[in-house]
């Protein structure tokens, strides 16, 4: 390394490296690309490396460029908790704040929250990225990642929101014309509706029952789909059985338009709020968590997790 870099100038390169555009970056800095050029140059020249690679049509981030924006996020984050534990309880939280969650969960219910949050705390800028699979929080600059399933990443902070489960369900129409599975092993002559989820293998049904884990279930079918959107169609147009979340087919459980099917038997996929142990200080990480989790379990556009309630096997 030539010389130490200018944190200004790692702030402006972790947002080209984001948007992979300078024209970009510029725009949501307020300042020129030709500026925002000049300073990634300044950069590079610092560091003693090529940051980034440069086509007439997009810019890519270099090997090099990987390490650097993992570092020089884990640095801002930490001057940013840092300025947020200085200012709790005195300032409203501002800034920037990067959620991820999945599709469906994102779209209907996360997106009307942090509406509200905007609401509240207007000082506050909020991104949502929708993610189907896996996500380095870190590397990617992400304050909070609201997930399904279990954390096994030893160096995140998680906080379970909802307990919750994946079902089996069907229309009535598919069971009338191909008959109602009794076992588990007669889902192998059903068209079972495949999603690769999160952390999940494809085609393999891991479930639980009363007395805990069963052997895993494979799976079979002319449909499938790494967007749950597509088996939420399918599903519903009677193509076969799917394995969903409780809570993303709670209404139609309810007015009968899907059915569960072998009741005994679910998925666990509670829900986490996920953050990084280096943001635990930061004002408005902390506020973000509180009202997602508030609103997840209870607000209107809460969660709806209550399987007996809304889930009658008919």
């Amino acid at each position: 390394m030539n010389k130490r870099p200018e944190l200004s100038d790692l702030e402006i390169f972790c947002v080209v490296a984001r948007l992979c555009s300078f024209n970009a970056a510029a725009a949501e800095l307020g300042s020129s690309p030709a500026h925002v050029s000049k300073r990634i140059a300044a950069l590079e020249e610092a560091l003693g490396t090529r940051l980034l690679h440069r086509t007439t049509r997009r810019v890519a981030i270099s090997d090099d460029g990987e390490i650097v924006y993992a570092r020089a996020r884990r640095l801002l984050d930490d001057i940013d908790g840092m300025a947020g534990a200085l200012s709790s309880g005195r300032d409203e939280p501002a800034g920037l704040l990067r959620v991820a969650c999945g599709l469906r969960l994102g779209r209907n219910h996360v997106s009307h929250i942090l509406s509200a949050m905007r609401a509240r705390h207007p000082r506050l800028e909020l991104w949502l990225e929708l993610v189907n699979g896996p996500l380095d929080m870190i590397a990617e600059g992400f304050d909070i990642d609201i997930r399904m399933g279990e954390v096994s990443e030893p160096h995140l902070i998680a906080r379970r929101v909802v307990e919750s489960r994946r079902i089996l369900c069907a229309t009535p129409g598919y069971l009338a014309r191909r008959g109602r599975p009794q076992t588990l092993a007669e889902l192998q002559q059903h068209d079972c509706l495949l999603f690769r989820d999160r952390g999940h293998s494809f085609g393999v049904w891991r479930l639980h029952g009363e007395a805990g884990p069963v052997e895993p279930v494979k799976v079979t079918g002319p449909l499938g789909s790494n967007h749950s959107d597509i088996v939420q169609n399918w599903l519903h147009d009677g193509q076969g059985i799917a394995m969903l979340s409780v809570w993303d087919v709670a209404d139609a459980l309810a007015d009968g338009t899907v059915v569960r099917v072998l009741p005994q038997f679910w998925q666990p996929a509670d829900v986490w709020a996920v953050t990084a142990t280096r943001a635990s200080a930061s004002i408005s990480i902390r506020l973000g968590l509180e009202f997602l989790c508030e609103q997840l379990r209870a607000g209107p556009f809460a969660l709806r997790t209550e399987v007996d309630s809304c889930s009658q096997s008919r």
